[in-house]
Protein backbone atom coordinates (compact mmCIF):
# COMPACT_ATOMS: atom_id res chain seq x y z
CA UNK A 1 0.00 0.00 0.00
CA UNK A 2 1.67 3.22 -1.16
CA UNK A 3 1.53 5.89 1.98
CA UNK A 4 0.06 9.41 1.55
CA UNK A 5 2.79 12.34 1.20
CA UNK A 6 2.12 14.53 4.44
CA UNK A 7 1.56 17.98 3.53
CA UNK A 8 2.58 19.46 6.43
CA UNK A 9 5.94 17.86 6.47
CA UNK A 10 7.66 20.92 4.93
CA UNK A 11 7.27 22.75 7.94
CA UNK A 12 9.85 23.39 10.81
CA UNK A 13 8.24 22.83 14.36
CA UNK A 14 8.61 26.45 14.88
CA UNK A 15 6.73 26.99 12.09
CA UNK A 16 3.93 24.61 13.27
CA UNK A 17 3.90 25.89 16.47
CA UNK A 18 3.07 29.38 14.62
CA UNK A 19 0.57 27.94 12.49
CA UNK A 20 -1.51 26.68 15.53
CA UNK A 21 -0.65 29.91 17.75
CA UNK A 22 -2.17 31.83 15.10
CA UNK A 23 -5.18 29.26 14.94
CA UNK A 24 -6.30 29.85 18.12
CA UNK A 25 -5.96 33.61 18.46
CA UNK A 26 -9.40 34.84 18.13
CA UNK A 27 -8.74 37.78 15.63
CA UNK A 28 -6.04 36.23 13.27
CA UNK A 29 -8.48 35.60 9.83
CA UNK A 30 -7.54 32.34 8.25
CA UNK A 31 -6.91 33.99 5.49
CA UNK A 32 -3.86 35.41 7.57
CA UNK A 33 -2.61 31.88 7.70
CA UNK A 34 -2.96 31.24 4.77
CA UNK A 35 -1.02 34.28 3.19
CA UNK A 36 1.51 33.51 5.48
CA UNK A 37 2.15 29.25 5.77
CA UNK A 38 0.20 28.95 2.32
CA UNK A 39 -2.51 26.88 4.38
CA UNK A 40 -5.76 27.58 3.11
CA UNK A 41 -8.55 26.67 6.24
CA UNK A 42 -9.28 23.19 5.40
CA UNK A 43 -5.93 22.75 5.55
CA UNK A 44 -5.42 24.55 9.04
CA UNK A 45 -8.63 22.45 10.48
CA UNK A 46 -6.73 19.28 8.92
CA UNK A 47 -3.19 20.52 10.60
CA UNK A 48 -5.45 20.78 14.06
CA UNK A 49 -6.99 17.90 14.14
CA UNK A 50 -3.48 16.22 13.52
CA UNK A 51 -1.68 17.74 15.91
CA UNK A 52 -3.89 18.80 18.72
CA UNK A 53 -5.18 15.88 21.71
CA UNK A 54 -9.23 15.03 20.53
CA UNK A 55 -10.76 17.09 22.99
CA UNK A 56 -8.61 20.30 22.28
CA UNK A 57 -9.73 20.33 18.36
CA UNK A 58 -13.20 19.74 19.59
CA UNK A 59 -12.38 22.73 22.11
CA UNK A 60 -11.21 24.76 19.56
CA UNK A 61 -13.32 23.84 16.44
CA UNK A 62 -16.51 25.02 18.50
CA UNK A 63 -14.65 28.31 18.86
CA UNK A 64 -14.03 28.63 15.65
CA UNK A 65 -16.89 27.58 13.96
CA UNK A 66 -18.75 30.85 12.18
CA UNK A 67 -16.59 33.08 14.66
CA UNK A 68 -16.76 36.21 12.68
CA UNK A 69 -13.25 37.39 13.22
CA UNK A 70 -11.44 33.96 11.61
CA UNK A 71 -12.95 34.87 8.32
CA UNK A 72 -12.10 38.31 6.74
CA UNK A 73 -15.56 37.69 4.50
CA UNK A 74 -17.34 38.32 7.83
CA UNK A 75 -15.51 41.12 9.67
CA UNK A 76 -16.42 44.30 10.80
CA UNK A 77 -14.63 46.31 7.92
CA UNK A 78 -13.49 48.86 10.36
CA UNK A 79 -10.76 45.79 11.59
CA UNK A 80 -7.98 46.07 9.01
CA UNK A 81 -5.58 44.19 10.84
CA UNK A 82 -4.88 40.77 12.34
CA UNK A 83 -3.42 41.49 15.93
CA UNK A 84 -3.56 43.76 18.58
CA UNK A 85 -0.82 46.41 17.70
CA UNK A 86 0.71 45.19 21.67
CA UNK A 87 0.99 41.85 20.69
CA UNK A 88 4.37 41.40 19.66
CA UNK A 89 6.02 43.52 21.77
CA UNK A 90 9.95 43.61 21.23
Amino acid sequence: MKQAKNPFNYFSESDLSRIIEMAWEDRTPFEAIESCFGLPEPSVIQLMRRELRPSSFRLWRERVHHRKTKHLALRDPAISRGYCPTQYKR
